[in-house]
Protein backbone atom coordinates (compact mmCIF):
# COMPACT_ATOMS: atom_id res chain seq x y z
CA UNK A 1 0.00 0.00 0.00
CA UNK A 2 1.60 3.24 -1.13
CA UNK A 3 0.51 6.68 0.82
CA UNK A 4 1.64 9.86 0.81
CA UNK A 5 1.60 12.97 3.68
CA UNK A 6 0.49 16.17 4.32
CA UNK A 7 1.33 17.77 7.50
CA UNK A 8 -0.26 20.70 8.46
CA UNK A 9 1.77 23.61 10.19
CA UNK A 10 0.53 26.69 9.20
CA UNK A 11 -1.91 27.91 11.73
CA UNK A 12 -2.10 30.71 13.58
CA UNK A 13 -1.65 29.26 17.64
CA UNK A 14 -4.00 31.62 18.61
CA UNK A 15 -5.08 29.75 22.05
CA UNK A 16 -1.02 29.87 22.34
CA UNK A 17 -0.97 33.59 22.20
CA UNK A 18 0.92 33.08 18.69
CA UNK A 19 3.61 30.80 19.65
CA UNK A 20 4.24 28.49 16.81
CA UNK A 21 2.83 25.69 17.66
CA UNK A 22 5.33 23.32 14.83
CA UNK A 23 8.31 24.53 16.34
CA UNK A 24 7.23 23.71 20.26
CA UNK A 25 10.21 21.59 21.34
CA UNK A 26 9.43 18.37 22.80
CA UNK A 27 12.33 15.95 23.95
CA UNK A 28 14.82 17.88 21.56
CA UNK A 29 12.53 17.90 18.55
CA UNK A 30 9.76 20.32 17.31
CA UNK A 31 6.53 18.99 16.92
CA UNK A 32 6.35 19.67 12.70
CA UNK A 33 9.52 17.06 13.14
CA UNK A 34 7.26 14.69 15.19
CA UNK A 35 4.62 14.78 12.85
CA UNK A 36 7.07 14.35 9.74
CA UNK A 37 8.56 11.17 11.43
CA UNK A 38 5.12 9.56 12.32
CA UNK A 39 4.71 9.48 9.00
CA UNK A 40 8.34 8.35 7.82
CA UNK A 41 7.00 5.11 5.91
CA UNK A 42 5.27 7.36 3.10
CA UNK A 43 6.22 7.86 -0.30
CA UNK A 44 6.31 11.63 -0.21
CA UNK A 45 5.57 14.08 2.28
CA UNK A 46 4.76 17.70 2.46
CA UNK A 47 4.24 20.08 5.24
CA UNK A 48 2.18 23.07 4.55
CA UNK A 49 3.02 26.36 6.33
CA UNK A 50 5.95 29.05 6.62
CA UNK A 51 8.83 27.28 4.48
CA UNK A 52 11.66 30.41 5.99
CA UNK A 53 9.89 29.62 9.50
CA UNK A 54 10.44 25.72 9.49
CA UNK A 55 12.99 24.83 7.15
CA UNK A 56 15.69 25.60 9.73
CA UNK A 57 13.64 23.13 12.16
CA UNK A 58 13.60 19.94 10.10
CA UNK A 59 16.56 19.10 9.81
CA UNK A 60 17.97 16.91 6.51
CA UNK A 61 14.25 15.32 6.76
CA UNK A 62 12.69 15.30 2.41
CA UNK A 63 10.01 16.93 2.45
CA UNK A 64 7.80 19.12 0.27
CA UNK A 65 7.14 22.35 0.93
CA UNK A 66 3.56 24.10 0.14
CA UNK A 67 1.44 27.21 1.75
CA UNK A 68 -2.09 27.45 2.12
CA UNK A 69 -3.57 30.19 -0.19
CA UNK A 70 -3.89 32.98 1.30
CA UNK A 71 -1.92 32.30 4.53
CA UNK A 72 -3.75 31.44 7.60
CA UNK A 73 -6.49 30.65 4.86
CA UNK A 74 -7.80 27.30 7.62
CA UNK A 75 -7.30 24.01 7.25
CA UNK A 76 -9.14 22.89 4.17
CA UNK A 77 -7.21 25.28 2.21
CA UNK A 78 -3.57 24.07 3.41
CA UNK A 79 -4.97 20.27 2.71
CA UNK A 80 -5.91 21.62 -0.83
CA UNK A 81 -1.90 23.64 -0.91
CA UNK A 82 -0.55 19.93 0.47
CA UNK A 83 -2.55 18.28 -2.52
CA UNK A 84 -0.97 20.65 -5.01
CA UNK A 85 2.27 19.98 -3.95
CA UNK A 86 1.83 16.40 -4.37
CA UNK A 87 0.64 16.63 -8.22
CA UNK A 88 2.98 18.76 -9.09
CA UNK A 89 5.97 17.43 -12.13
CA UNK A 90 8.54 15.09 -11.00
CA UNK A 91 11.99 15.99 -12.02
CA UNK A 92 11.31 13.14 -14.91
CA UNK A 93 9.15 15.69 -16.28
CA UNK A 94 5.57 13.89 -15.46
CA UNK A 95 3.33 13.78 -12.46
CA UNK A 96 3.81 11.25 -10.16
CA UNK A 97 1.05 8.20 -9.91
CA UNK A 98 -1.64 9.06 -7.08
CA UNK A 99 -0.66 6.76 -3.90
CA UNK A 100 -3.59 4.74 -2.59
CA UNK A 101 -4.09 6.95 0.42
CA UNK A 102 -3.15 10.48 1.30
CA UNK A 103 -2.19 10.55 4.98
CA UNK A 104 -3.44 13.97 6.44
CA UNK A 105 -1.95 15.29 10.13
CA UNK A 106 -2.07 18.07 12.05
CA UNK A 107 1.31 18.69 13.52
CA UNK A 108 0.06 19.34 17.26
CA UNK A 109 -0.09 15.45 18.27
CA UNK A 110 3.37 14.74 19.57
CA UNK A 111 2.40 11.36 20.14
CA UNK A 112 0.86 10.69 16.59
CA UNK A 113 2.84 7.79 15.75
CA UNK A 114 1.20 5.04 17.24
CA UNK A 115 -2.20 6.89 15.54
CA UNK A 116 -0.67 6.39 12.41
CA UNK A 117 0.18 3.12 12.89
CA UNK A 118 -3.43 1.63 13.18
CA UNK A 119 -4.28 3.72 10.27
CA UNK A 120 -2.24 2.23 8.36
CA UNK A 121 -3.35 -1.37 9.68
CA UNK A 122 -6.83 -1.13 8.88
CA UNK A 123 -6.43 0.49 5.45
CA UNK A 124 -4.30 -2.52 4.70
CA UNK A 125 -6.79 -5.21 6.77
CA UNK A 126 -9.87 -3.21 4.44
CA UNK A 127 -7.99 -3.68 1.47
CA UNK A 128 -6.99 -7.24 2.05
CA UNK A 129 -10.49 -7.88 3.06
CA UNK A 130 -12.10 -6.92 -0.05
CA UNK A 131 -9.79 -8.30 -2.43
CA UNK A 132 -10.64 -11.43 -0.95
CA UNK A 133 -14.57 -10.99 -1.01
CA UNK A 134 -16.51 -11.40 -4.59
CA UNK A 135 -17.39 -8.57 -6.42
CA UNK A 136 -21.31 -9.33 -4.71
CA UNK A 137 -20.18 -9.67 -1.20
CA UNK A 138 -18.00 -6.75 -0.62
CA UNK A 139 -19.17 -4.03 1.00
CA UNK A 140 -18.57 -0.77 -0.33
CA UNK A 141 -15.15 0.63 0.37
CA UNK A 142 -14.62 3.60 2.87
CA UNK A 143 -13.38 6.18 1.96
CA UNK A 144 -11.36 7.60 4.84
CA UNK A 145 -10.09 5.67 7.81
CA UNK A 146 -10.61 8.12 10.51
CA UNK A 147 -8.47 8.22 14.03
CA UNK A 148 -11.18 7.50 16.77
CA UNK A 149 -10.00 8.22 20.51
CA UNK A 150 -10.89 6.52 23.41
CA UNK A 151 -13.51 9.51 24.46
CA UNK A 152 -15.13 8.42 20.98
CA UNK A 153 -13.60 11.73 19.69
CA UNK A 154 -12.62 11.16 15.59
CA UNK A 155 -10.02 13.32 14.46
CA UNK A 156 -10.16 14.49 10.99
CA UNK A 157 -6.74 15.63 11.00
CA UNK A 158 -5.13 12.11 11.87
CA UNK A 159 -7.09 10.12 9.00
CA UNK A 160 -5.69 8.16 5.90
CA UNK A 161 -8.25 9.20 2.89
CA UNK A 162 -8.40 7.31 -0.49
CA UNK A 163 -6.40 9.20 -3.10
CA UNK A 164 -9.56 9.63 -5.31
CA UNK A 165 -11.95 10.97 -2.61
CA UNK A 166 -9.43 13.51 -1.48
CA UNK A 167 -9.05 15.04 -4.51
CA UNK A 168 -12.96 15.12 -5.48
CA UNK A 169 -13.24 16.72 -2.03
CA UNK A 170 -10.81 18.90 -2.93
CA UNK A 171 -11.73 19.25 -6.54
CA UNK A 172 -15.21 20.21 -5.87
CA UNK A 173 -14.77 23.34 -3.19
CA UNK A 174 -12.30 24.61 -5.21
CA UNK A 175 -14.59 25.00 -7.83
CA UNK A 176 -17.10 26.43 -5.69
CA UNK A 177 -15.03 28.86 -4.51
CA UNK A 178 -15.00 28.08 -0.62
CA UNK A 179 -11.91 26.46 0.15
CA UNK A 180 -10.86 29.65 2.45
CA UNK A 181 -11.58 29.42 6.17
CA UNK A 182 -13.88 26.17 5.49
CA UNK A 183 -13.79 23.87 8.39
CA UNK A 184 -12.08 20.65 8.24
CA UNK A 185 -15.29 18.81 8.60
CA UNK A 186 -17.27 20.42 5.97
CA UNK A 187 -14.39 19.45 3.51
CA UNK A 188 -14.60 16.08 3.97
CA UNK A 189 -18.62 16.33 4.46
CA UNK A 190 -20.50 13.36 2.68
CA UNK A 191 -17.16 10.80 2.86
CA UNK A 192 -17.67 6.99 3.81
CA UNK A 193 -15.55 7.43 6.70
CA UNK A 194 -14.62 3.84 9.05
CA UNK A 195 -13.66 5.22 12.79
CA UNK A 196 -10.74 3.58 13.61
CA UNK A 197 -9.80 2.79 17.29
CA UNK A 198 -6.00 4.19 18.45
CA UNK A 199 -4.28 4.09 21.24
CA UNK A 200 -4.87 6.46 24.28
CA UNK A 201 -3.03 9.71 23.75
CA UNK A 202 -1.94 9.38 20.71
CA UNK A 203 -4.17 11.96 19.20
CA UNK A 204 -3.80 14.29 21.89
CA UNK A 205 -3.19 17.70 20.80
CA UNK A 206 -1.36 21.14 22.48
CA UNK A 207 -4.09 23.79 21.76
CA UNK A 208 -3.45 25.66 25.26
CA UNK A 209 -0.70 26.50 27.26
CA UNK A 210 -1.96 23.46 29.77
CA UNK A 211 -1.88 21.71 26.93
CA UNK A 212 1.92 21.95 26.13
CA UNK A 213 2.33 22.06 30.34
CA UNK A 214 1.07 18.35 30.66
CA UNK A 215 2.77 17.44 27.08
CA UNK A 216 6.08 18.72 29.03
CA UNK A 217 6.56 21.44 26.77
CA UNK A 218 7.92 24.59 28.08
CA UNK A 219 6.91 27.78 26.43
CA UNK A 220 8.94 30.57 26.07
Amino acid sequence: MIFDAIVLAGGRSSRLGGVPKALLLLDGETLAGRALDAALDARRRVIVGDRDALAGALGARAVLFARENPPFAGPAAAVAAGLEALEQVTAGGAPPAPADFVLVLACDMPWATEAVVALLAAAAAAASAAAAASAFAAPAPADAFVARSPDGRMQPLAALYTSTALASAVGSHRAAGDLENLSIRSLFAGLCTQPVDVPPGSTDDIDTAADAERAGIRLA
